[in-house]
């Protein structure tokens, strides 16, 4: 199923060759842990990650890319090497000032869901309203070039219309339906003689479709609100109401509040549907105040109810100019927990030196009778970037708990920008 990009590379192959700008980015990552079999056994994976994004861009007509060629060295995996494709689509913007086209494998962000598909895109944009309409085939997994051989049972399909009728006021409807089609597999069963024989297990599909609406206001340093609303319409029921607001109360000083009542996304037909789930909702309000323009102070408390239980949250902090460093408490349904983080970067030269190190310590419980658990966890950072093209990260983990004991993990990234005109 290679063809249809096999084509598609061909159609671009003028675009290629007539180019007026090609530009992207080349990213080289070693990242080593190991793996124990044993407390005694253990084996040193480093996995390798080679990124390749680029651009041809001639006029408003653009071909994107994007792949990924990850392999493991010394102790290889099955699997290895894999070669993932995020990106190959065509794309004309705004053409004849009113539409935008993109084709072939794309990312794809909407409300209910989002990732990649292989199909068409189109937006139609005119004054303070466009449309954008979407149809296409899963992705298989991993990401390979192919099409998935069912694209009956396995598309996405959808639509959305934004409207700007006032200044500072966002308007939308949207639709999204996506089904997938699970895999058939063999399994033993008895027979009438209790006898094990091999039966071939026929899934149907799954499938996500949802109406939703957006609504959102803001007037600059003075308040901004915005919305959601999601229905299933397999169920025929509100999947998810969400609301959000912050008010500047005086200069200096934000008061916000959030909303959410949400039930869990089940796909249509899926076992997950005979089991007795409930709704959440949940409550959060906050203060942030500026002491000046490199150092904020912020505090919130949630409130979250369940079916049968409650469950609350304690957030306080402060960003700064060089970091930020939270404090956050659980208490109730969802497990009591105490945790404080710390995060700090700085640049020095310009930019060209930049370290950072992190922070964190969490101790938690499920329940009150349950035993008290504690992780800690360090990293430090180094990112240099001696010319502008150039940039290199070096980065440690350290990770303690009574399951991953004093692990450790380096990561080593190499990134090279490029961006020639013809």
């Amino acid at each position: 199923m290679k063809k249809t990009f096999i084509i598609l590379l061909i159609f671009s192959l003028p675009l290629i060759i007539h180019a007026q700008n090609f530009n992207g980015r080349f990213t080289s990552s070693f990242y080593s842990f190991q793996r124990y079999d044993t407390k005694q056994s253990s084996d040193l994976f480093i996995r390798t990650s080679q990124t390749l994004a680029f651009n041809f861009n001639y006029d408003k007509v653009a071909l994107r890319t994007r792949v990924n060629l990850e392999s493991n060295i010394g102790n290889k995996l099955d699997y290895d090497p894999r070669l993932r494709f995020y990106n190959l689509f065509l794309e004309a913007r705004d053409l004849l000032g009113l539409f935008t086209f993109k084709i072939g494998r794309q990312p794809l962000f909407t409300p209910v869901s989002g990732g990649l598909f292989d199909g068409v895109n189109l937006k139609i944009k005119y004054s303070d309203f466009a449309v954008t309409g979407f149809y296409g085939g899963n992705v298989p997994a991993y990401q390979k070039l192919e099409f998935l051989k069912d694209i009956k049972n396995n598309y996405v399909l959808g639509g959305r219309l934004d409207a700007n009728p006032l200044q500072g006021l966002n308007l939308a409807v949207s639709y999204y339906d996506k089904n997938f089609k699970p895999l058939d597999f063999e399994t033993l069963r008895m027979d009438a003689n209790l006898d094990p024989v091999k039966i071939l297990i026929l899934q149907k599909s799954n499938q996500y479709k949802f109406l939703s609406s957006d609504a959102s206001y803001e007037v600059p340093e003075l308040f901004s609100i915005d919305s959601r609303f999601e229905y299933d319409l397999n169920y025929k029921e509100p999947s998810k109401i969400e609301a959000s607001g912050k008010v500047w109360a005086f200069e200096d000083l934000g008061i916000s509040a959030y909303y959410n009542w949400r039930e869990p996304k089940i796909r249509y037909n899926s076992i997950f549907s005979v089991f007795n789930y409930g709704f959440s909702q949940e409550i959060e309000g906050g203060l942030d105040y500026k002491l000046n323009k490199d150092f904020t102070l912020f505090g919130k408390f949630g409130y979250v109810e369940y079916r049968d239980e409650k469950s609350q949250r304690i957030t306080l902090g402060a960003y700064t100019s060089f970091g930020s460093i939270n404090y956050r408490k659980n208490l109730g349904y969802a497990g009591e927990m105490d945790a404080i983080s710390l995060f700090a970067a700085h640049g020095f030269y310009d930019g060209a030196i930049t370290p950072s190190i992190g922070i964190a310590y969490t101790g938690y419980r499920l329940s009150k009778d349950s035993e008290k658990n504690n992780i800690a966890s360090i990293l430090g950072g180094l990112n240099v970037r001696p010319w502008n093209k150039w940039s290199f990260d070096l980065q440690g983990q350290f990770f303690n708990n009574k399951i991953y004991r004093n692990d450790f993990r380096l990561l080593l990234k190499v990134n090279h920008w490029f961006n020639t005109n013809f």
